[in-house]
């Protein structure tokens, strides 16, 4: 684990596979840290023997994964003694993958994603409010900021999925953050749709900076209590736009579209 006040190196935060992964796994989680901003634009990702040992897979394996994210312009290689593998972030994900990734997702799994982050969430505010260091209110403050002036999807998404992922950090649990981040990288994109759908900013960030400041007046019940609530309007808004989506999909069916 990190030491408090320090922020995380950035490819530490994408988490290990949980079995022997194929390259295409490698690939989703590598694009969605890069999508989630938990590496930023421009930067150098680790050599392949260290970067592969850190997600748990092979050499080959990650070479493989690397391959399709240069196809899929996420990275570039660079030759000769300042070389090495470079971030090219978009400003913003796709937003049609996302579409088909939340209609093929059910009701049922939806809100299973939404009891592991009430857990992993509201504990992780109740034991920051408890251990946070300053650096970490401050992180956290900032973040609420980021979110009010980012312009765009892509924007939103990382300052968002970060807010939360900061959260985790500040209650100086390791695991409590590996799961933070799984459930950031299989949510956040969706979420945003949910929210460009019709959900002001404004509402937004107005419940982070509400769970900031329980934490930072070290209130560990009203801070998980703010986390849980934040995650059922996530999950109320999710589940409108799946029904949403997979009623206008049976629609273009029925009418031959």
């Amino acid at each position: 684990m990190v030491a408090q006040g320090a922020p995380a190196p950035s490819t530490a935060l994408i988490s290990p596979l949980r079995s022997a992964g194929r390259s295409d796994e490698v690939v989703q989680r590598i694009r969605e840290a890069i999508h989630l901003g938990l590496v930023v634009d421009g930067e150098q990702l680790p050599t392949e023997a260290e970067f592969a040992t850190q997600l748990g897979v092979s050499p080959m394996t990650l070479r493989e994964a690397l391959a399709v994210l240069r196809e899929q312009g996420l990275v570039e290689t660079r030759r000769g003694r300042t070389g090495g593998t470079f971030v090219r972030r978009p400003a913003s994900p796709p937003r049609a993958p996302l579409e088909a990734r939340l209609r093929a997702t059910t009701v049922t799994e939806l809100r299973d994603l939404a009891d592991e982050q009430l857990a992993v969430s509201g504990t992780s505010a109740r034991l920051a409010a408890e251990r946070a260091s300053a650096a970490s209110l401050r992180r956290l403050l900032n973040l609420v900021e980021q979110l009010s002036r980012a312009d765009g999807l892509g924007a939103r998404i990382r300052a968002d999925s970060r807010f939360h992922i900061e959260v985790a950090i500040a209650s100086q649990s390791e695991r409590l953050t590996r799961h933070e981040v799984d459930l950031q990288a299989g949510t956040a994109g969706l979420l945003w749709l949910a929210h460009g759908d019709g959900t002001p900013v404004d509402k937004v960030v107005e419940e982070h900076h509400a769970i900031a400041t329980a934490i930072a007046e070290e209130d560990g019940d009203r801070a998980r209590v703010l986390a849980e609530r934040h995650v059922q309007g996530n999950l109320r808004r999710m589940i409108e736009l799946h029904l949403r989506l997979t009623e206008h999909e049976s629609d273009e069916v029925a009418d031959g579209g």
